[in-house]
């Protein structure tokens, strides 16, 4: 099995493993395209656990998470959902942009957050309690939800936090570059836009150049298209609609690139 590529920031690999090893939660704090999700991958494949991965959104209830009664054929078959699926298997799992999800997902999560790290299926009269290999990791993005949707104090204490930033231009660069397959060189001038962007909060984005954008662009070129046009259908376009912070950030971009 490949081991998702992973590049340390600070000290959230050892973070993680004390967190694994004292069978608590973890929630990650950050920007959309921050290296988030592949953290949570890389971990799960250095603990050698299965991962189940749970993109919320708003329609995300608790029997989603639980699972469900299907008619199959003639019969009616209990199936289980993610969540149940993951501590039956001793998995890791991972609630995406947890704060997007309906409030009763929050409530079955706290017996299993506490001491009792059980579920109650009351559809099935059965409690499961975790094994101690699952573990259950959530991340949100502050900055998006602010004003929006927010985890409760309640929810939030029951979990070890870690807030996850852009890398700096050194090693953000050192990422796009294994990433993507660029040269150093583009790597550190993708780089260099995006920062760029990330200070002119004067264009309003509801979100800014990821590190994810970057490595998009990157593979663009790396099979024959032009840098500067990478950039605008690879990170300008995802970020807005208003054609004339477009041609501004295009600008920018044909001045770096």
């Amino acid at each position: 099995m490949t081991v998702p590529y992973y590049r340390p920031i600070r000290h959230e690999v050892d973070v993680f493993h004390h967190a694994y090893r004292n069978q608590l939660g973890l929630m990650l704090k950050g920007p959309t395209g921050c290296g988030k999700s592949r953290f949570v991958e890389a971990m799960a494949s250095s603990v050698e656990r299965p991962l189940i991965t749970v993109a919320c959104h708003d329609d995300t209830s608790a029997t989603d998470l639980l699972g469900r009664y299907l008619v199959q054929g003639g019969d009616t078959v209990w199936q289980d959902g993610p969540l149940t699926r993951a501590v039956r298997e001793g998995a890791i799992l991972y609630l995406d942009e947890i704060a997007e999800a309906r409030e009763d997902v929050v409530v079955v999560l706290h017996s299993l957050t506490d001491h009792r790290r059980q579920i109650f299926l009351d559809r099935l009269n059965e409690t499961l309690t975790a094994p101690p290999e699952f573990m259950l990791i959530i991340s949100f993005n502050p900055g998006y939800q602010r004003g929006f949707k927010e985890l409760k104090p309640s929810t939030r204490q029951r979990f070890v936090g870690l807030s996850f930033q852009y890398p700096e231009a050194r090693v953000e660069a050192e990422i796009v570059a294994r990433e993507s397959g660029v040269d150093d060189a583009l790597a550190q001038r993708l780089v260099t836009f995006a920062t760029k962007v990330r200070n002119l909060e004067e264009l309003g984005l509801s979100a800014t150049a990821s590190t994810r954008l970057l490595v998009h662009a990157g593979r663009l070129v790396q099979t024959g298209m032009a840098p500067r046009t990478a950039c605008q259908v690879g990170i300008i376009e995802p970020l807005t609609d208003e054609v004339e912070i477009i041609n501004a950030l295009q600008d920018t971009a044909n001045l770096i690139l």
